[in-house]
């Protein structure tokens, strides 16, 4: 359905434009009090009170109408492009009311523009705590625009605000904000009259951003290029000479609207004391060490519960399907194939939604953006920008979204160090096949009463990935060249409660997303790997069968110990015990046997089918009338030279530091790919990568064998 209005939210980081849309929308889309979390445009719908169907579009925050990187560069696309489908024809500034005068900059530009324009102020309660008094009618008459006082976070004015949409007018009203065509009268009367452009400012914008804006034909690329120079144009000086105008208009503007109650002048901001202490340059650090240790300590007490109820169903299940289905191909292809491979990983499904719920904690508080502040001084010591920690944080949710983020970067060596990176860090593919090889080898106890041993191990796997990423990064440092310098400019935004409906949707969301992405993955591995392991070339499986109804060899053995004998033979000579059986030599140095070299090759596809993939190996090669979780089949299993277990210490850690290091996901290879324009840099990526996990198991496994 076609909407009968398109609004615009723009607004500065942090300032609750994401919260917005939803409110406006419904849409349950990720809010985060966070930097960066709106990379791209979003759009929604919203039914305004008046009936009509308005769409809204949620542009990238910025700070200007100058872009610093690639996703502010589409604010002023959209805004000037009229043949853009996401060309307003209303936008809604937001403005963080406890900041007018840093955020009103935007809206001045916007104004400028002659695009009709609504004022939102947002975080009216915090302003209002911290003792500020704005004048709204008096503001609304200076500026010459509807200005609307709201709380996202809690949708108060929200009504008022669909009622101006509805009755805001077509035409732009606001007053001009400073006289534009003085910044380089000659040179705008050119450009507006060659290129046809009615807005004085909007040639200005022309001047400074034609060489990045798509809807420019060549020839008007080139025109503009002479214009500047036969006019002497200077784009930074006359940005300066612009910044340094509109600052002069909004201090006379604020002059008489902004008060400050008497009392709250000299009063320090609870957000400031808290800081104080949660980013001091030691405390900060102890403090966040121990709050990671106390999520990932949650991370195996809380969901031991659940994930043994569904280790138990999926049990259960199997059991039930097994009696009641025909013994056949298909029954085998859907309980040892498609269901041992999905229960192997959504038995993790507690351990992921955990995991999200703190991070979503973190993000909403306002913990993690100074988290990003503290990791910028160690970040600048490797060579990476500040914007760097935001896609290396990310990382612990999905390389891939995070790579994408690194388009805030602006220099080209920072950005490449930082995608080159991420993958690094431990994500929540990884969590499976840590969490199964932690259980199998670190007992389940705790240590001084407090500290269960297993969330230590799982958090130093995640604390090794941030190190590893530190020091990978300086190599690259030293090895890519470029004259660039990067700057970091952030926002500290004040804290908050969470919103637990925000937490419990996230939770949700992405759990959803991993069983839906996860589970295709599967699926089809598990598939494709059953019918590997249940077929072999030419008639090896019917000699197996003949060799083992053999009265000489079935009556020295009994009925079960035959029945494993031959599932083994058969998995052996299967197309994936072959294939197993071909790349052992290459990993044998590292501990593994050829059912974790199938594994290692299953998971190229995304990390987490390890896991499924031993779920499946093991109910092909295990006796159908004894069904276990994956975790007890991995257990039990024996080396058949030694008679000892397969999964030993030393292999699981050898294995785990495998994967802390391979480039086991072909949707990162796909995104690199996808970011940097050229095979160059994911084939670098996967070949460093590998080689480093292959050097870091050995090592491991020979220093603990």
């Amino acid at each position: 359905m076609k909407a009968d209005l398109k609004v615009a939210l723009i607004g500065n980081p942090n300032t609750g434009k994401s919260t917005l849309f939803n409110v406006l929308t419904g849409l349950n889309q990720k809010v985060g009090n966070f930097p960066g979390v709106t990379v791209d445009k979003k759009t929604g719908f919203c039914i305004l009170n008046d009936g009509r169907r308005a769409e809204i579009i949620d542009l990238p925050g910025t700070y200007s109408l100058y872009p610093k990187s690639k996703d502010e560069s589409i604010v002023f696309s959209v805004l000037a492009d009229r043949s853009n489908p996401h060309h307003p024809d209303l936008v809604i500034v937001i403005l963080d009311a406890s900041n007018l005068k840093r955020n009103l900059l935007l809206y001045t530009q916007v104004a400028d523009l002659k695009i009709p324009v609504i004022l939102a102020l947002n975080m009216m309660d915090l302003a209002n705590k911290s003792g500020l008094n704005i004048n709204i009618n008096l503001l609304s008459k200076k500026l010459g625009v509807p200005v609307v006082p709201i709380s996202a976070r809690k949708a108060e004015g929200i009504t008022a605000l669909k009622e101006a949409i509805a009755y805001a007018n077509r035409f732009a009203l606001q007053e001009d904000t400073i006289d534009v065509e003085q910044l380089a009268p000659e040179l705008i009367s050119s450009i507006r009259e060659e290129i046809h452009v009615e807005n004085n400012y909007y040639a200005l914008q022309l001047a400074h951003q034609h060489e990045y804006l798509p809807f420019l034909s060549p020839q008007q690329n080139d025109r503009i290029e002479t214009l500047e120079e036969e006019h002497s144009f200077h784009s930074q000086k006359s940005q300066a000479t612009e910044t340094i105008a509109r600052y002069n208009f909004i201090n006379d503007v604020l002059f008489d609207v902004v008060t400050r109650k008497e009392h709250f002048a000299e009063k320090e901001s609870y957000s400031n004391k808290i800081d104080k202490v949660l980013t001091h340059k030691v405390f900060g650090f102890v403090i966040f060490f121990a709050i990671l240790m106390f999520i990932f300590q949650a991370i195996f007490s809380w969901s031991a519960y659940p994930m043994t109820l569904i280790e138990n169903l999926f049990t259960w299940l199997t059991s039930v399907l097994h009696k009641t289905l025909p013994a056949g191909p298909l029954t085998s292809l859907l309980l040892d194939g498609v269901i041992a491979g999905l229960s192997g990983v959504l038995v993790f499904i507690p351990q992921i939604a955990i995991l999200f719920a703190f991070i979503s904690i973190l993000e909403d508080t306002g913990y993690m953006s100074r988290v990003t502040f503290m990791m910028d001084r160690i970040m600048r010591k490797v060579g990476l920008n500040g914007k760097s920690v935001v896609p290396l944080i990310g990382g612990f949710a999905c390389a891939v979204p995070s790579i994408m983020s690194t388009r805030t970067i602006e220099n080209w060596k920072d950005r490449m160090i930082t995608i080159m990176v991420t993958p690094l860090i431990t994500c929540s593919a990884r969590l499976p096949v840590y969490t199964l090889l932690i259980s199998l080898v670190v007992p389940n106890r705790n240590v001084w009463w407090l500290f269960n041993l297993q969330g230590l191990a799982m958090m130093a796997m995640y604390l090794f990935s941030v190190v590893s990423a530190v020091v990978v990064a300086f190599v690259f440092k030293l090895i890519l060249k470029s004259r660039e310098r990067g700057y970091f400019i952030m926002e500290l935004p004040v804290y908050q409660m969470p919103r637990w409906k925000n937490v419990g949707l996230t939770m949700y969301e992405r759990s959803k997303t991993f069983v839906i992405q996860a589970g295709k993955v599967i699926i089809a591995v598990s598939i494709i790997l059953w019918v590997m392991a249940s077929y072999g070339p030419g008639k090896r499986m019917e000699q197996i069968d003949q060799k083992y109804s053999n009265a000489s060899f079935t009556g020295k053995k009994s009925a079960e110990e035959v029945q494993r004998l031959k599932a083994t033979d058969q998995l052996e000579n299967s197309y994936a015990g072959i294939l197993g059986h071909a790349i052992e030599p290459a990993i044998r140095p590292l501990g593994f046997d050829w059912k974790i070299g199938i594994a290692l090759i299953t998971s190229v596809a995304a990390r987490e089918v390890f896991v499924g993939t031993m779920a499946t190996i093991y109910s092909v090669d295990g006796n159908a009338d004894k069904l276990d979780s994956v975790m007890d089949k991995m257990r039990n299993a024996k080396n058949p030279e030694t008679g000892l277990p397969v999964f030993t210490f030393a292999v699981a850690m050898s294995l785990m530091m495998f994967y802390a290091f391979a480039m086991q996901c072909a949707s990162t290879v796909a995104v690199v790919y996808r970011e940097t324009k050229e095979w160059k840099w994911p084939v670098i990526q996967f070949a460093y990568m590998t080689v480093l996990a292959y050097a870091a198991s050995f090592i491991t496994f020979h220093l603990l064998k």
